[in-house]
């Protein structure tokens, strides 16, 4: 890990970004001691719709309502008149 200076890391924090986009981790320290660290962010998990639609797809599977039962008698029963 890399150590700068508070006064280095400011005037240089371009720099220092680029490096830290690359995977390096940067301590900054002020007087000597470490005030803060500049690290590059945990990987997001991003959602996958895709994914998800594939997986209610395969957790379907085999439900069925019963033998006698359809969706039209559930949306009819639901119905009020």
């Amino acid at each position: 890990m890399t150590t700068v200076g508070a006064y280095e890391a400011k005037t240089h924090l371009a720099e220092l970004l680029a490096r830290v986009a690359q995977g390096e981790s940067i301590l900054i320290t002020k007087h000597g001691q470490p005030v803060a660290q500049l690290v590059p962010p945990e990987a997001e998990d991003k959602p996958d719709p895709r994914g998800a639609m594939r997986r209610i797809r395969e957790l379907r599977k085999g439900v069925t309502l019963g033998p006698e039962l359809t969706i039209r008698d559930l949306i009819e029963e639901g119905r009020r008149f």
